[in-house]
């Protein structure tokens, strides 16, 4: 055959390859190697070895591309896995700086019979103790260590069980109470029931006889506990850029390292701490003001934690839950950042004016005035509220101080409009902040 100019044509491969591939028989024939042969005519085969582009022009490369394509995704799993396991080294540190407490578990457990029951399970009720210890890192300066540690400041905090509210009891630290005989923390041996004042059953006995003397009080069944120190205090407060408060007179205390101007200002956590433990140089000297602003205090931080969006920010989220995780001793059911965050998101989802503060109803004791006493039944008509997961309702004492406001923890208005049947107590919410 030739072609138009006379001139042999060379043979077709193609036709000839094809040709020889039908006369070989199948049983001679071996496996290819991989990378040789069938390239094009294998539908699966890499025709990016040895095809051109989609558009038909055998001249433009298309390995190029593929490779791009595969070093791409190639450096999106990279970040995708490090943000991942920056992640979970975040969670980690901050699971890992929660301190358990679990001497007092086990020694819960010995006096489970004793305890009450829980009448509403959904509900949550967390003991949170202020401890006034002065070891550990920039505490020795509010004071000698002794050795020995009291609960200076102490509340129930009640969540009800259908998330809407949370009610917080300040116990004051002179209440005259029964005290359980309880494991000494020091020196071994146990203590015997007396009738003492609050604050030293914390000395005595840790965070168990604490909770053993609250639930013998109230008949509350203690779900959990949190003890912070000062230093945890403080850095709480600075975590959040510190919270504003409002002074009517300067303040010069150097028992509670504190100096400020009168007036609208925002304290650090320094100076936080100076003011909700001062006594002398603030109102009238007693623990029951000083009671009163913690409670206006906390109030404040829990809006401006909310108000702030810090909760939503991690960039604001996570000093906050490492100052917090830091510095605070737990039980074993809140050991965990996930615990804790379940807690964090049940305060969040709670409105600020729904979030009360109160003191529990007490006068002072008839055998020592500088000791507290119940006053019934107003006492027992709050706990039984809380025991049963019952609204209460709080309500600020009137200007002038009156003295069924300050000895009952009643207000002076039983006219205000409430909920019929639903005790009123005085107290704020976390709405009013420390300025209102």
């Amino acid at each position: 055959m030739t072609d138009r100019a006379g001139t042999p044509a060379e043979p077709d491969p193609e036709p000839e390859r094809e040709r020889e591939r039908e006369q070989e028989p199948p049983t001679e024939r071996g496996p290819e190697p991989a990378g040789t042969g069938g390239s094009t005519d294998s539908p699966d085969g890499d025709s990016s070895d040895s095809a051109g582009p989609a558009d038909g022009d055998p001249g433009a490369p298309a390995k190029p591309r593929r490779h791009w394509l595969r070093w791409t995704a190639l450096g999106v799993s990279v970040v995708l896995l490090g943000a991942a396991g920056t992640g979970w080294f975040f969670y980690r540190k901050l699971d890992d700086n929660i301190t358990t407490d679990t001497t007092a578990a086990d020694e819960l457990r010995r006096y489970e019979k004793e305890r009450p029951a829980a009448v509403v399970s959904a509900a949550r009720n967390i003991l949170l103790i202020g401890s006034d210890t002065r070891s550990g890192e920039g505490n020795r300066k509010y004071g000698r260590d002794k050795g020995t540690q009291r609960s200076d400041t102490v509340i129930l905090l009640h969540l009800s069980a259908d998330e809407s509210g949370a009610t917080a009891v300040s116990i004051p630290r002179d209440l005259m109470v029964t005290i359980p005989s309880c494991a000494r923390t020091e020196g071994g041996g146990r203590t015997r029931e007396q009738q003492a004042q609050f604050n030293w059953s914390f000395e005595w006995g840790g965070t168990a006889c604490t909770i053993r003397t609250v639930e013998k009080l109230t008949g509350i069944r203690v779900d959990h506990h949190m003890v912070i120190d000062f230093r945890g205090f403080k850095k709480m407060v600075d975590a959040v850029d510190g919270v504003e408060v409002c002074l009517k007179e300067p303040v010069d205390d150097s028992d509670a390292k504190l100096k400020l101007p009168a007036g609208r200002q925002t304290l650090d956590g320094e100076q936080a701490l100076g003011f909700v433990r001062a006594r002398k140089s603030l109102g009238n000297g007693s623990d029951t003001e000083r009671m009163d602003r913690q409670q206006m205090f906390l109030g404040a931080l829990v809006n401006k934690v909310q108000s702030d969006g810090v909760l939503l920010n991690p960039a604001k989220l996570y000093p906050v839950l490492d100052a917090a995780t830091k510095s605070i001793t737990t039980d074993p059911g809140l050991d965990s950042l996930r615990d804790l965050y379940d807690l964090a998101r049940t305060m969040r989802a709670i409105p600020t004016e729904k979030v009360q503060f109160l003191t529990v109803p007490r006068r002072p004791y008839t055998y020592n005035a500088n000791r507290d006493e119940l006053v019934q039944p107003a006492a027992s008509e709050l706990f039984r509220q809380l025991r049963e997961d019952r609204p209460v309702v709080v309500k600020k004492a009137e200007p002038d101080g009156g003295a069924d406001a300050s000895s009952d923890g009643k207000p002076d208005d039983a006219d205000a409009p409430v909920p019929s049947g639903t005790p009123t107590f005085t107290g704020r919410n976390a709405a009013e902040g420390v300025c209102a």
